[in-house]
């Protein structure tokens, strides 16, 4: 089994999950200011709830459909501070980014830089043509995250998913291949 891809970037490192890193997603994804501005991450998370998603990793990017990187710090300490997904269309050679960043570690640029490594080696390993990313509208901040990506917002969705007794509504944003204009990252 082809184990998913390592990214440095300046100041990240994104690598795959480890079975020890799940204690660790639920304390920092399953606090209410991160689920709230995700559709599927769960408040409260549950016990062992971390472990059982990252067991989901392997097949998923052996199958070539979704890539998931614990977004960590590139320092000796190596601190996850988030978490990156590209999910996976190859037949259509598109994919569509999601990420959270733990709320210490909110307004560092974080989700921006993780967000334009993965984007880049969508587009220069897998041979992706299109790039999509999506966030709550009362979530400009995600927006922001995409934007600074190149992506153009392509329309909002009303009403386009129910979370938490409330309908909310979706920007949508996207960059093709042609367009995109990414920094540096590395493959390790």
């Amino acid at each position: 089994m082809e184990q998913a891809p390592q990214l440095a970037t300046e100041r990240l490192l994104l690598r795959p999950f480890r079975r020890t890193d799940g204690v660790r997603v639920e304390q920092l994804a399953g606090v209410r200011e991160v689920a709230d501005t995700t559709l599927t991450i769960p408040h409260p998370y549950p016990t062992g709830g971390g472990a059982q998603w990252i067991a989901t990793h392997a097949d998923a990017w052996e199958r070539r459909e979704n890539l998931a990187l614990a977004i960590c710090t590139a320092t000796p300490s190596s601190e996850l501070v988030g978490a990156i997904n590209l999910r996976l269309s190859l037949a259509h050679r598109h994919g569509e980014i999601g990420y959270w960043i733990a709320v210490a570690s909110w307004g560092h640029g974080f989700a921006t830089e993780a967000a334009r490594a993965v984007v880049g080696y969508g587009f220069a390993e897998l041979g992706l043509h299109r790039v999509e990313g999506r966030h709550f509208t009362r979530n400009p901040a995600s927006g922001r995250v995409l934007q600074k990506l190149g992506m153009r917002l392509e329309g909002v969705h009303r009403d386009a998913y129910y979370r938490w007794d409330a309908f909310e509504d979706v920007a949508v944003y996207a960059v093709l291949a042609s367009e995109w204009r990414g920094g540096s990252s590395t493959t390790l």
